[in-house]
């Protein structure tokens, strides 16, 4: 079996195309379903973020399997192969599971160390459970990303006062409206960017007055209770163009899969002596890059944030390698218990032939002892036979599953097959 991860990245693509990919939560099932149904896909999990989208599969056919996942993105998206292959990467074996531990790591996010996207690779997970697109393979792959990303934050100093997308956003507001803590602030969408949003715009100032907007209040005024020392006014998202209206400086950062901010919505609200300034944050956008055609309208959006999160690389470059030498121990953990899987046909085959010559002679030599005697002394006779064909098959089967050399590995279940007269091995999804 083949690991393979095809996506496409802050990395390889603008938001502009990032947007189209995006498969929100609510179309997951669909998309895992659409994928499972493909011939040479046997497992796949799909993680979706502002900033990536990825399938990670496993395949027997690497080939082919990879081209259903890119007729897939190119069918969902509605971009054609040779506009969207210019986008996408894709990574193989090993290199599929350096990157998918990299990524929970926060070490290929923009944001370098950023916290939230290991939530966002468990969330992957679960989703992949619950629609049951995931098998041995893929299940343990993400499990272990999951301890690899949890081992960096808790050995590493790479976690510690990371910045996230929201507080870079943030940074980038005060950068180019110099006057924030004056301003009129306004966030639509109450969410965990939502929540970041607002405590870094309180971190400097907790005079900042922040209306925000929701779909549902409720998720608005239980967000609002988390901060109680500032000033948060709430409403509904049927509030927003006279929220908008009357603000300085907008966040957006909703799961909209449309945008909820256009010229055509605007122009009649914004006056020719306000700025308004819109920080979108969401993938996909919530703001339309059209609204820079109005005079006194400036958009910002994901990708305009390099600029900020450049002052803050740097310093966490050393960081970054201190966390690649714990990442790389957790991918050779991996490929160890992967490269293993190619000899549970072998072992099994040798146990089960082994394990029948054990009950054969067992029951020839109880019959010998008398029936009194074997009743009395069967499950001691038993125990000494199971013990000494466990202590005889260990060190071959350690030494086959350590065997890191695919041909050596290969040589050596041969030689067992023919050495004791196995039957071909059959290793089922696993061969």
């Amino acid at each position: 079996m083949n690991i393979a991860v095809i996506g496409l990245s802050h990395k390889t693509a603008p938001v502009q195309i990032r947007e189209k990919l995006s498969i929100p939560t609510a179309q997951t099932g669909d998309a895992i379903a659409q994928l499972t149904h493909c011939p040479h896909i046997d497992e796949v999990s799909i993680l979706s973020t502002c900033n990536r989208l990825e399938i990670h599969i496993i395949t027997e056919a690497t080939e082919q399997g990879i081209r259903e996942v890119t007729q897939f993105l190119s069918e969902h998206s509605g971009l054609p192969l040779h506009e969207l292959r210019q986008h996408l990467f894709i990574l193989l074996h090993q290199d599929a599971v350096t990157h998918l531990m990299r990524v929970a790591a926060g070490l290929d996010s923009l944001v370098l160390g950023e916290g939230q996207i290991l939530a966002q690779v468990k969330h992957a997970h679960q989703l992949a459970q619950q629609h049951k697109s995931i098998g041995r393979v893929l299940d343990r792959l993400l499990k272990q990303s999951l301890t690899a990303g949890k081992r960096v934050r808790s050995e590493t100093s790479i976690g510690t006062g990371a910045v996230s997308i929201s507080s870079a956003a943030v940074e980038l507001a005060r950068m180019k409206v110099p006057h924030l803590h004056s301003c009129q602030v306004s966030i639509l969408g109450a969410g965990k960017m939502a929540r970041l949003l607002v405590q870094h715009l309180i971190s400097k100032d907790s005079s900042c007055t922040i209306t925000l907007l929701n779909r549902t209040v409720d998720r608005a005024n239980e967000l609002a209770k988390q901060f109680p020392d500032a000033d948060i006014r709430t409403g509904t998202l049927d509030l927003m163009l006279e929220t908008v209206q009357v603000s300085d400086v907008v966040f957006t950062c909703t799961s909209a899969t449309e945008p909820l901010l256009h010229r055509e919505n605007l122009e009649p609200i914004v006056t020719a002596n306000r700025t308004l300034m819109l920080f979108d944050i969401s993938v996909p956008l919530n703001v339309n890059s059209n609204v820079n055609e109005l005079d006194n309208v400036h958009a910002f959006n994901v990708d305009d944030l390099k600029a900020v999160v450049a002052q803050n690389q740097a310093s966490r470059r050393r960081m970054a390698m201190e966390a690649q030498v714990l990442l790389d121990e957790e991918v050779e953990s991996f490929m160890d218990w992967w490269r293993s899987l190619d000899t549970v046909g072998t072992i099994s085959s040798l146990r089960s032939k082994v394990e029948a010559i054990r009950e054969q002679e067992l029951e020839k030599a109880l019959s010998r002892l008398g029936s009194e005697f074997a009743e009395k002394h069967q499950d001691v006779i038993e125990a000494l036979t199971r013990g000494i064909v466990n202590k005889i098959l260990h060190d071959p089967m350690v030494q086959l599953r350590a065997q890191r050399d695919i041909e050596a590995r290969k040589r050596a279940m041969q030689t067992l097959q023919v050495l004791f007269d196995l039957e071909p091995a059959s290793n089922e999804k696993y061969s």
